[in-house]
């Protein structure tokens, strides 16, 4: 797959640009602040109708207008595809395919399919969990576009039992509220969530084997990197259900376990306001020579971390279109080549140069290993509210 035509009205800083790409590579080259990011998180957009780099869409309508319109034409083999994307804060968001209209833009989710590596991936080793979920719940809406569903369902019903823990908690701890109300909630709470940490486990499982390989490769074979999955559930609390080659629980054991541990913190939770159970609570447990990858590995080791955990990603996403699309994910290197040493460099560039297109940014051409701007690699030339193809 490759992206073979970006448009954008009023996104960012471009109140308009054409721009034909092409396999193979292409890097962005400009100084910082002129829009290089701006391209590659539209793309990302498109993919995943999130941005990297922030939470709302606001910020990526221009100053002064009123929306923003991202369209991507698409190659897959033989076959084109149309994305189209209106993006108007406030309201919602309007998505079309091949000029028909989506009743939801998540309907988009799955047609283009990217790997994106930024300076922010340093987070998923330093960070706090909540962006190592958000890694996980990322790849499985990718791979499996179904569970954006079932991961919106539980952030709603999550907003909504907190909602009543906090309005109800005082008249339900004095005996003068029926908890009937709540009961319900926690039904719905294990339900969706039950589903979601299932899709989770299965997902770790898959990704073992190839997050300790890229590791290896992009660290030059220091040290050994294991994913462990930490839950707020006793049923996963000793490790053995999320051990490589481990039987995993199935979700209706699952389900059982939520329920019996919301009653559990019942009391808890009525006290503090908040729900002390669930997929939201957990931890994605990145661990380097037995040690805690986060506080215990080195600022190049916690690099190599999070490389592996992508390229895992990009080599999951492309065995998945093994048979359907060879070519596999769009790969995004946004600024990170500027952030690594060359031995890290020369390595990921290595791994990343058989995609079918690879979309970089840098500052200057000289961040970019040879591997990736050799012969018949493409440069865009970006200046404030424009990209042009260079020499």
């Amino acid at each position: 797959m490759h992206v073979a035509h970006l448009s954008l009205v009023d996104f960012r800083s471009y109140p308009g640009l054409e721009l034909e790409l092409r396999p193979g590579t292409t890097t962005f080259v400009g100084l910082n602040g002129q829009g290089k990011t701006n391209l590659v998180e539209a793309i990302g957009y498109a993919a995943t109708l999130g941005s990297h780099r922030v939470a709302g869409d606001a910020p990526l309508v221009r100053q002064g207008a009123q929306r923003a319109v991202v369209r991507a034409q698409l190659v897959r083999g033989e076959r084109r595809a149309l994305i189209e994307l209106e993006i108007t804060p406030g309201r919602a968001n309007r998505a079309r395919l091949n000029g028909a209209p989506l009743r939801r833009p998540r309907e988009l989710l799955g047609v283009l399919r990217t790997v994106l590596f930024a300076p922010e991936d340093l987070a998923l080793v330093k960070g706090d969990p909540d962006g190592r979920r958000r890694y996980l719940d990322d790849l499985l809406v990718t791979r499996w576009p179904r569970l954006a569903g079932v991961r919106s369902d539980y952030e709603r019903v999550l907003r909504q039992r907190t909602a009543l823990l906090k309005s109800a908690g005082a008249a339900l701890r004095s005996g003068r509220a029926d908890a009937s109300t709540l009961d319900v909630w926690d039904e719905h709470l294990a339900a969706v969530g039950s589903e979601l940490l299932a899709a989770r486990l299965a997902l770790l499982e898959d990704l073992r084997g190839p997050a300790s390989e890229a590791y290896r490769t992009v660290s030059g074979g220091q040290g050994e990197l294991e994913l462990g999955y930490r839950s707020s559930l006793p049923v996963l609390s000793e490790g053995a259900a999320t051990a490589a080659g481990g039987a995993l629980p199935p979700r209706e054991e699952l389900r059982l376990a939520l329920l019996a541990a919301t009653a559990e913190q019942r009391k808890a939770e009525l006290e503090r306001g908040v729900c002390l159970v669930g997929p939201h609570r957990d931890d994605l447990v990145l661990t380097l020579g037995g040690m805690p990858a986060k506080g215990y590995a080195s600022h190049g080791e916690s690099w190599s971390v999070a490389l592996g955990l992508r390229l895992a990603s990009y080599r999951l996403l492309r065995e998945d279109d093994e048979h359907t699309d060879p070519g596999g994910p769009v790969l995004v290197l946004d600024d990170v080549f500027a952030e690594l040493d060359a031995g890290r460099r020369e390595r990921l560039a290595q791994v990343v140069a058989g995609a079918e297109q690879v979309l970089v940014t840098a500052a200057v051409p000289e961040d970019v290993p040879q591997a990736l701007r050799g012969s018949g690699a493409d440069r865009v030339l970006v200046s404030t509210g424009s990209a042009v193809r260079g020499d």
